[in-house]
């Protein structure tokens, strides 16, 4: 898998025209990601997951390709109806829906919903009759990044009950749904989970219910600072194959987030102030984690830095720009000697970044720039490309 990286000239290039900090994304990487997934997983529908990245752009782009959407909120139902794309695409997949929600949900047609405890059964009920409706599962993946079968997910042995419940209160049963954790890197997780939907499915048929959804939600990884250690292609194919076998006549769907967008965006940053602390040389960005360094709290992320200076390299730390001392991005990052004015680069930063910026002591929210929308950029870009210089996608694995 390959990310997004903007060389050195065209980041000097790009910060002489825009002030740093800022974001570069490229839509051209979102839809290679989008078609790489649809290639190697290709018995899966893909439903986009808003939350990593509203960004207009990405959700236009998606809605050309073909994709659906999950969304979590009115708010992001309401960022995809103003680029177009309608209802049918949606699947309303947080699990806990308020009135809002509910009511922007049935004034755009949204018919696909999950569930994962009997209390979100009368509020569906009345706000969206005879909807169909997913009961979400807990499954178990020691190794994921972020957990999410804490919060969520029914217990197995509740989930026909679920949805039988679901059926007498006028809604439709329509499968299973599941999600293993961000940043999976293991084919066991979804395999053990497939095993236990196939279960459920055949009891419901015994049952008289006959279940035809499923939905085994995101996780795909993308490349981490340290790079990426397993082979991406092969872990979509060995998925496929086991839907193929247990699920062959089943509408499966999947809700990528970090996986289409993470490796897209980049950040341009400057360096403001250095100081020293003992032997160890500290170098403060425009940038931090109170802004897009936010998914190192908020998602557990560390994300590649690019330094773009000469001579030794000596461990150093990078801090944010606020008054907190809790916003220091890297210890013992091995650093050239960097002066006021130089700028950094930092890629994979287009999931859980932008969204979950703040305007902490009154800083600025970086601004977006779309790299294809960056005409002479571009234009040289293609022409480096032509003469094999080509630097801006580095292979990550």
């Amino acid at each position: 898998m390959r990310s997004f990286i903007l060389n050195e000239n065209e980041m000097n290039e790009l910060a002489r025209k825009q002030p740093t900090p800022f974001m570069v994304l490229s839509l051209d990487k979102v839809e290679e990601n989008y078609r790489f997934l649809s290639r190697h997983l290709p018995r899966a529908k893909t439903c986009y997951a808003v939350k990593a990245n509203p960004h207009s752009g990405v959700l236009k782009r998606l809605a050309a390709l073909g994709s659906h959407f999950d969304v979590a909120s009115a708010g992001e139902m309401e960022m995809l109806e103003t680029v177009g794309v309608t209802g049918d695409r949606m699947i309303y997949a947080n699990p806990v829906r308020d009135r809002r929600g509910l009511e922007t949900a049935a004034r755009l047609g949204i018919r696909r919903f999950t569930f994962d405890d009997a209390s979100e059964i009368p509020k569906l009920a009345k706000f969206v009759p005879g909807a169909d409706v997913l009961v979400r599962i807990q499954v178990h993946n020691q190794k994921a990044l972020v957990d999410l079968n804490t919060k969520f997910g029914a217990p197995v042995q509740e989930a026909l009950p679920l949805l039988q419940a679901a059926e007498r209160a006028g809604l439709h049963a329509a499968g299973i749904c599941f999600h293993v954790g961000s940043q999976s890197l293991s084919t066991a997780a979804y395999e053990e989970a497939l095993l236990v939907a196939r279960r459920l499915f055949d009891e419901a048929e015994a049952l008289h219910m006959h279940l035809t959804d499923l939905d085994i939600g995101g996780g795909f990884p993308i490349p981490a600072a340290d790079g990426l250690s397993v082979n991406l292609a092969a872990m979509m194919e060995a998925i496929n194959r086991q839907l193929d076998r247990l699920f062959p006549d089943t509408q499966v769907w999947t809700e990528p987030g970090r996986y289409l967008c993470g490796t897209a965006m980049n950040l341009v940053a400057s360096v403001i102030g250095t100081k020293r602390r003992g032997q160890t040389p500290w170098y403060i960005l425009d940038e931090g984690i109170y802004g897009v360094f936010s998914g190192i709290l908020f998602d557990h992320w560390t994300y590649p830095l690019h330094c773009f200076g000469h001579g030794k390299k000596v461990p150093s730390i990078f801090a944010g720009p606020s008054c907190d001392g809790i916003d220091v991005l890297y210890r013992d990052f091995q650093a050239p000697t960097l002066a006021i004015g130089d700028k950094v680069l930092v890629s994979d930063m287009g999931a859980y970044t932008t969204v979950s910026a703040t305007r902490f002591n009154g800083f600025a929210l970086a601004p977006v720039l779309v790299y294809e929308e960056q005409d002479e950029l571009f234009t040289e870009h293609q022409q480096s490309e032509s003469t094999g210089e080509e630097k801006r996608l580095v292979s990550l694995s």
